[in-house]
């Protein structure tokens, strides 16, 4: 019997150029090579439609997401409200497929008893409260602190409300047990995130240059940028480059006032891979510990050395692949042991092995179908 699946993605997953689509995509990627008839139902506030998707889907759904005030509500997270569409439920309520919820953001529906006798599984980005608390802890905007710091109060709430209403799928270990101890849900386990790659692609060999990547219109990640910028490469002159989407006009001028660092603003998909594999080293400070950084996944499956810290590397089970450093001197310490160091076949060889133990998407792709069906 044909196994039909409804998933609601937040976003369009395509391109898949950041953290949470790229795992949307990829989810649906693996999910379609298992032969799952997959109902796509997608929020678009800017990305358009995209064909691409169609490859992976037996049927996309488009709605609009209520930006602005037409989205905001006294009770509930803005992530949520802005997503509630009454087309969304009617085009679901046609048949009992099971539903695959897609963060947070599109689980309004959740607070319904609409869903009581279906099989609906939500998966976790995040614990959404406490990604928020952080970015707000990051933010040098007053209206945004306040944003993220009301946005936080809501989530916690509205998690608690809707943590034992479904199958909750965390991204990391640490957040199924936080559902499970802390919001009293007594369904919910660890499936490792679904990525691009079936085995390493890294390059032996020498690199060029020191990288760092992400999503630069994030709090986070413009603060790691700028550290990076003004504590590890004030004083180390081995040429660093900064690449991502949307950074600030200030960043962008911090990253050009020395000789040896650059910006590379909105990289393409190409330009990105061609920047990872030409890098010799990684280098990747978090000041969060929320989620699965992508950023570090891409780096080790596609780089070759990395340096991060231990936020980063929280609850991803990549330590052994990555150099540990707790602060500046020791970022640059390690830095200028690995500049010139080849990257060997071994290192390649414990790369592979990582993939294959945590994160082999047909694996994954399997164990969520035998909880779905």
């Amino acid at each position: 019997m044909d196994k039909h699946l409804h998933i609601i993605s937040f976003d369009v997953p395509f391109p898949a150029n950041y953290g949470g689509v790229f795992e949307i995509y990829h989810t649906l990627r693996s999910l379609h090579r298992e032969g799952v008839k997959i109902h796509l139902h997608c929020f678009d506030y800017g990305r358009g439609q995209q064909p691409e998707l169609k490859k992976y889907c037996e049927s996309v759904h488009y709605y609009e997401r209520h930006t602005g005030h037409k989205g905001f509500s006294m009770k509930l997270p803005y992530i949520v409200s802005s997503r509630a569409n009454p087309e969304l439920q009617e085009n679901l309520s046609r048949d009992d497929h099971p539903i695959l919820l897609e963060g947070i953001h599109t689980s309004y529906y959740l607070q319904d008893d609409g869903w009581k006798n279906r099989k609906v599984a939500l998966r976790l980005h995040n614990i959404e409260h406490e990604y928020y608390r952080q970015q707000g802890k990051q933010s040098n905007s007053l209206f945004r602190k306040l944003y993220f710091w009301n946005e936080s109060r809501l989530l916690k709430a509205y998690e608690k409300k809707i943590a034992n209403r479904c199958l909750v799928l965390a991204m990391v270990e640490k957040d199924a047990n936080y559902y499970r101890t802390q919001l009293g849900s007594k369904q919910s386990a660890y499936l490792p995130p679904f990525i691009g790659w079936d085995y390493p692609h890294c390059e032996e060999g020498v690199g060029h240059f020191v990288l760092y990547h992400g999503n630069l219109a994030v709090e986070e990640n413009q603060r790691a940028a700028t550290w990076l910028l003004q504590e590890v490469f004030n004083n180390v002159e081995i040429p660093f480059v900064i690449a991502g989407k949307d950074p600030s006009p200030a960043l962008e001028a911090l990253a050009h006032q020395q000789q040896h660092t650059c910006m590379v603003s909105n990289p393409s998909d190409l330009e990105m891979e061609d920047l990872i594999k030409k890098a010799q080293i990684h280098i990747l400070p978090s000041f969060t510990d929320t989620g699965v950084k992508f950023k570090l996944l891409h780096a080790v499956f596609c780089g070759r050395h990395i340096v991060a810290n231990e936020e980063m590397l929280e609850g991803t089970k990549l330590d052994s692949a990555c150099h540990v450093a707790k602060n500046a001197d020791a970022f640059k310490s390690i830095l200028m042991q690995l500049y010139r160091k080849p990257f060997t076949d071994d290192e390649i060889m414990l790369r592979d092995q990582l993939l294959q133990d945590y994160y082999n998407n047909t694996d994954t792709a399997r164990r969520l179908i035998s909880w779905l069906w």
